[in-house]
């Protein structure tokens, strides 16, 4: 992913979006798609420019103000996105059609197809919601695991003493193997404690996905009726003063004991809460040890002398990404 651009000083923004959007697209699709390849380009650019109105004062101003709802205001460039995915998404489903073997699926939009072939009539399942379910499993894959990274790299740059000590495990652990694989986590107690501690500082999806209780319940003494929207506040367990060692720092001892052990207090939950947790959470937590050990293992990664003081303050939306910078990447003598 870095090979060309060692030495070089580069805004990894895009490079993390287009590895989290390639394998989203490959357990959707199952398909995956050169870097310069114009369908990827185009379904990052649709993505891209979808998540800025979200997270920005049109969005606030559409869902406050249902009177200017008819006007010509930037929040049509939204709606103009999704129409855009939603046609290209219909022509991969098309093409899964000519191509499919029945009962043998490739992809999610196989196993969906399948599902369609045996519908009963009181089935959910069409084509409409398998085109939507498509567009919804892709923008909660990619913004999520692109802006961890973001933030993951920001830190690491800026705590080099901790980089290096996660490319020491890395090497130890490592010696003689070709590649890193999942099961490798469980040797690795420190990167495990970097990636979390990432993930708690991170912060991506401050208010979660909204939930609504389905019946009539009491929690802490208070009762809520059935049909309430329910909005997790996820930053009050994430920097939880009673919670954590260090809850307004960047600092691994928090998911380490006293033997250097990984330990992952009950506060962690980025995830969200409750039966209905992110669906993606084994992949996430698959994708994000494979990439930064993969790139810890082969580079180094540094904050540009001529960047200035680094600004950790996210920039907030329905999702926390990272104020854009730059890094520096040096390839590693030790690979």
């Amino acid at each position: 992913m870095y090979n060309r651009h060692t030495g070089e000083t580069l805004s990894p923004q895009f490079t993390f979006h287009n590895a989290a959007s390639n394998i989203i697209c490959k357990v959707v699709f199952g398909t995956r798609y050169e870097y310069d390849d114009e369908t990827i380009k185009m379904i990052v650019k649709c993505f891209t420019d979808l998540t800025k109105i979200i997270n920005g004062p049109w969005a606030m101003l559409y869902n406050s103000i249902p009177l200017i709802r008819p006007l010509p205001l930037p929040f049509n460039k939204a709606f103009e996105g999704m129409e855009m995915y939603l046609g290209l998404a219909a022509r991969l489903v098309n093409e899964h059609k000519k191509t499919r073997v029945p009962g043998e699926p490739r992809d999610f939009v196989d196993c969906y197809l399948d599902e369609l072939d045996q519908k009963g009539e009181d089935s959910s399942f069409s084509e409409e919601q398998l085109l939507r379910h498509t567009f919804d499993l892709y923008i909660a894959g990619t913004d999520t695991t692109s802006n961890t990274l973001l933030t993951g790299f920001l830190y690491l740059m800026n705590y080099p003493h901790i980089q290096e000590r996660c490319q020491q495990e890395i090497d130890q652990v490592l010696e003689g193997k070709d590649k890193v694989t999942y099961d490798d986590r469980h040797n690795m107690p420190y990167m495990q404690a970097v990636i979390h501690e990432i993930q708690r500082i991170a912060n991506t999806v401050p208010l979660s996905i909204f939930h609504c209780t389905t019946k009539d319940t009491e929690l802490m003494g208070y009762s809520i009726p059935k049909g309430t929207a329910i909005i997790q506040n996820l930053t009050s367990v994430l920097s939880e003063e009673g919670q954590w060692k260090f809850p307004h720092e960047f600092n691994p001892e928090n998911f380490l004991n006293e033997q250097g052990e990984f330990v992952k207090p009950e506060a962690f939950m980025p995830f969200s809460a409750g039966p209905r947790m992110c669906l993606g959470e084994g992949l996430a937590r698959m994708e994000l040890f494979l990439f930064m050990v993969t790139l810890l293992r082969k580079f180094k990664f540094i904050w540009p002398e001529d960047a200035g003081e680094p600004d950790f303050t996210p920039v907030y939306g329905i999702t926390l990404t990272p104020k854009p910078y730059t890094m520096k990447v040096q390839l590693r003598s030790k690979q």
